[in-house]
């Protein structure tokens, strides 16, 4: 069977595809349906932290979905309410959570309740920043290629620049709900906050009366070095949006509210599936995983030796090397799409981050010995060029 023609005569199109057909996984590596084998550096978008088909969270799936498959929060669940006491014992002060399906849902989610919180329209975003799809996350979004097909998009919302504690003073006004923030940029390039930015942020939210979100969705569940990012910066954000590595694979989003968040009334947002019982299962065993495993501080030993070997690398194509943990980019003087294609051909799955940028989300359980593997084939892909 051609697999890819037969995916391409059916999907919507939406999606670049690149050649080969991914068929199975586990840990850090997956194979195409040629039995060849690729060092994962893009484990979904940063999904699959604990690595592939991790045993745990395919025997949780497959147990509760035996049991219950859905149960709207309507009704009280058992495996929810694990999980919920699981969650909100993660983060002091954090101890109600909204459960969803995805990031983009997570960020929708933590804007309405800044606004219904605080009464304000005004959301501040960053420029470089990614937080969604959606019409309001997308509002957030500041890449104009995802954003000007679907102007006008939900008004309120500004950008400053990034690592500016300055234009924070002047962005931030009695009319602002929150600022929203990325604690290293993602899809902008990778490039991580500085302490001066967030602790400004979270003072200028205090001193005037806004909330300061926190997008974990990319950079938590350990894959900075700690389970949060934010929790290297000493800030304590108002709320948090998870999703992506939360759930093993499972698609799952969820909102950590904190103490300056106002109670929120019934039926003010709501979701069919957020919080279903096979998610559920799935996300109390990836927690376990990352607890059992230690893997926030394996992102931590092992990406610092990444990004020691990363920067390591002769090549007068690299500009710079950035990253925090197995959060990783290699900006480079010219495009990466070709360099991309190439690491493909040397067993090497990677991610762009803009236009310069080649990006490394491994999973957690990469070895140094796969590490070695990818920058042998970054150096060979380089020296080619």
């Amino acid at each position: 069977m051609d697999w890819q023609a037969l995916e391409s005569r059916y999907t919507s199109g939406l999606y670049v595809k690149r050649p080969v057909t991914i068929v199975r996984g586990e840990g850090a590596v997956v194979w195409d349906d040629q039995g060849r084998a690729y060092i994962d550096c893009v484990a979904g978008h940063g999904v699959a932290n604990i690595g592939h088909s991790h045993p745990k969270v395919a025997q949780a799936v497959a147990e509760q979905a035996a049991r219950l498959i859905t149960c709207p929060e309507m009704f009280y669940n058992d495996t929810r309410a694990r999980l919920l006491k699981r969650l909100g014992n993660l983060v002091p002060g954090m101890d109600r959570v909204f459960l969803c399906n995805s990031g983009t849902e997570a960020v929708e989610a933590a804007i309405k309740f800044a606004r219904f919180s605080t009464g304000r329209p005004g959301i501040v975003a960053a420029m470089r920043g990614f937080h969604g799809r959606t019409l309001g996350a997308l509002s957030a979004t500041w890449n104009k290629k995802y954003r000007t097909p679907f102007e006008p998009l939900v008004p309120g919302f500004t950008h400053i620049p990034f690592n500016k504690p300055e234009a924070l003073d002047e962005a931030v006004t009695e009319e602002t709900a929150a600022v929203i923030l990325e604690v290293v940029q993602g899809e902008g390039g990778i490039h991580p906050a500085t302490p001066e930015f967030l602790q400004r942020a979270q003072a200028v939210c205090q001193e005037r009366g806004g909330l300061l979100i926190v997008d974990e969705i990319q950079s938590g569940m350990g894959r900075t070095g700690k389970l949060f990012a934010f929790q290297h910066y000493g800030v304590q954000p108002d709320l948090v949006t998870l999703a992506k590595g939360i759930a093993g694979g499972i698609p799952m989003g969820a909102v950590l509210l904190g103490e300056r968040v106002a109670p929120l009334k019934p039926g003010i947002h709501g979701t069919t599936f957020g919080g279903n019982p096979v998610a559920a299962a799935a996300s109390l065993a990836a927690l376990e995983v990352l607890e059992e495993e230690n893997l926030p501080q394996r992102a931590a030993e092992v990406g610092a030796y990444f990004l020691e070997r990363l920067r390591a690398i002769q090549s007068p194509l690299i500009r710079e090397v950035r990253g925090l943990g197995l959060m990783l980019g290699v900006e480079l003087k010219q495009k990466v799409p070709p360099y991309i294609q190439a690491l493909l051909e040397h067993g090497v799955l990677a991610l762009p981050a803009g236009l310069t940028v080649i990006r490394f989300l491994p999973p957690l359980v990469i070895t140094r010995e796969q590490v070695d593997q990818v920058v042998t084939a970054l150096e060979a892909v380089l020296a080619s060029s």
